[in-house]
């Protein structure tokens, strides 16, 4: 097994935190098991340099991005580097969608699932300007950006590795995990910057912004979300894992509970208990979850990334079918939040 880094040390180096985020440094994935080694993901930021929607790129090989002044030997660099599952870096003359070149310092780095394979291809770019070319600050910033995320990527992805027929891939689903990382990522400089704790996360704050915006983005019309939220302070390994293993069981209700239902109740709770650690629970009023599928589900990405989470908080996770609707019960001890 592959021994893989916390995912919150990224924390360590708030440069680097401050500069990985939605809208700052552009990260694409591309699936190198796929013909061509499409991209299969990109961020906010990347759009917004290239001019390039995300539905214009996805399943499309990068070299899109070159053109008539493009230098072969970068993009040499870069098959070599792909071709021998290693790290590269290189600043590469790309063209926007509307034609116009830039120069863009491109890393790419592999990343392993838990037996040490290749799954996907991350790159981390930046669009370089006259006065940043030859800093080295700028280059050192973005290799610590890379050295953060790249095994903290492993973890959320290394679900998808295992995918059957029977559970295709969705990019949809795809885009939310990555894109809740880096909201995560991006709570904990702001909650740290505001509360001054250390390398204390405030818990309450960063869970309620992620499922906030999950309500936001995968509720419909009828479908009511309620949430309450004690404040309390957290490290921050616990805080990542908690977050994205919130967003799983929450994203869940909203995507199964209610077919064929036209209105209904999700609600979230997280507080503290009396004997230490926390309890969260999703409730919801829909259809309930069948009686012969286990949850998590081991079969399924969502259900995998959930075992994973659970374990390395080494909580328990408690799912009651009720008469109408479902309450999924996560209780994470004492000990394993604290700073």
């Amino acid at each position: 097994m592959v021994s893989r880094r916390r995912l919150a040390s990224v924390i360590d180096d708030k440069a680097a935190l401050a500069n990985f985020s939605r809208v700052r440094v552009a990260m694409i994935l591309t699936d190198p098991r796929a013909e061509d080694n499409p991209i299969v993901y990109v961020n906010s930021a990347f759009e917004r340099t290239t001019g390039y929607a995300r539905s214009a790129v996805i399943g499309r090989n990068c070299r899109f991005l070159q053109g008539e002044n493009t230098q072969k030997e970068h993009v040499d660099k870069l098959r070599h580097a792909i071709e021998h599952a290693e790290d590269v870096t290189v600043d590469i003359l790309n063209y926007r969608a509307d034609g116009r070149p830039f120069t863009n310092r491109l890393i790419i780095a592999p990343i392993l699932d838990s037996n040490d394979e290749v799954i996907y291809f991350l790159g981390i770019q930046k669009e370089m300007y006259d006065t940043e070319r030859e800093e080295d600050r700028a280059n050192a910033l973005l290799l610590k950006v890379r050295s953060r995320v790249q095994e903290d990527l492993g973890m959320v992805l290394d679900s998808f590795s295992a995918q059957s027929d029977d559970d295709p891939i969705s990019f949809d689903a795809m885009t939310r995990r990555l894109e809740c990382l880096q909201l995560v990522y991006e709570s904990m400089q702001l909650s740290d910057e505001q509360a001054r704790m250390g390398n204390g996360i405030d818990l309450g704050a960063l869970v309620s912004r992620v499922a906030s915006g999950i309500a936001h983005d995968e509720s419909r019309s009828g479908i009511r979300y309620i949430q309450q939220v004690e404040p309390m302070i957290v490290n921050p390994d616990a805080a990542v894992r908690i977050s994205i293993l919130l967003s799983e069981v929450l994203s869940n209700a909203f995507s199964h509970a209610f077919e064929r239902m036209e209105e209904g109740f999700v609600e979230m709770r997280m507080s503290r208990l009396a004997a230490g650690g926390l309890r969260m629970t999703v409730t919801d009023d829909g259809v309930g979850l069948p009686q012969n599928v286990p949850f998590p589900d081991p079969n399924t990405v969502g259900g995998r990334l959930i075992q994973t989470l659970t374990e390395g908080l080494d909580a328990t996770i408690t799912p009651v079918r009720g008469a109408a609707g479902t309450v999924v019960m996560i209780d994470v001890p004492v000990g394993i939040t604290d700073i």
